[in-house]
């Protein structure tokens, strides 16, 4: 992580009011192939890590259980507050937590993050997978900024100074290491996408063939 926690939490408490409308495209994107992925069924847990604003628990609320927001500013789980204050919805909740101690030791069914976990370092990537693999979800969703590709410096995506994206081989390898199997990956952007990860059977081996790769910004 190239900022601390708490430079992260004061950044994001300074952007929280302005944050919804200042979202890009590939956000955007990505978040709504994380909601769609990320629907399942009315009994479901889901517990959403790097919450922000609340813009997947907010719309995955609706058709879930319960949803569990988590995130380190009080800015933007304020502002999630509000909203879900404003569309009336009485099963989500938020509060303080990190990805590798996420403050939470329940029954959860899915967990999800969007543009979030690409602050971590990768050693920290891979260990918040794996705190999150031990909380026994059966599927994990993630958008984030990651690399399809060598990144062209030219064109950065993402910001180097606070930002430490992984490439999709290393979060691939990170859920296969911890008992997942990617079953989609979409691709948004060269530096952006959404990693679906379900947890394999023990008696199941999954294949390379087996998983699905889709591009959604019209470019291939």
């Amino acid at each position: 992580m190239k900022k601390s926690l708490e430079e992260h939490a004061a950044r994001f408490d300074d952007e929280a009011t302005e944050y919804d409308d200042s979202s890009s495209e590939e956000y955007r994107a990505c978040a709504g192939l994380v909601i769609e992925h990320a629907r399942r069924g009315s009994d479901d847990v889901v517990l959403d890590l790097g919450t922000g604003t609340g813009a997947i628990a907010l719309a995955l609320a609706p058709e879930a259980k319960r949803v569990v927001g988590r995130d380190i500013s009080e800015g933007m789980m304020t502002k999630a507050e509000e909203k879900a204050a404003e569309e009336g919805l009485e099963n989500v909740e938020f509060g303080y937590g990190t990805f590798r101690e996420p403050e939470y030791d329940e029954t959860v069914d899915v967990v999800t993050s969007n543009f979030a976990m690409h602050h971590l370092s990768d050693e920290a990537k891979r260990e918040a997978i794996s705190v999150i693999a031990d909380l026994g979800p059966e599927t994990f969703v993630l958008g984030d900024v990651m690399f399809f590709d060598e990144p062209d410096p030219e064109v950065p995506f993402y910001s180097p100074d606070v930002d430490d994206p992984a490439t999709v081989g290393f979060l691939a390898d990170a859920f296969t290491d911890v008992g997942f199997s990617l079953t989609a990956v979409e691709r948004v952007h060269d530096q952006v996408g959404v990693l679906v990860a379900e947890r394999t059977p023990k008696s199941v081996a999954e294949t390379p063939g087996q998983i699905e790769e889709t591009a959604t910004d019209g470019s291939e």
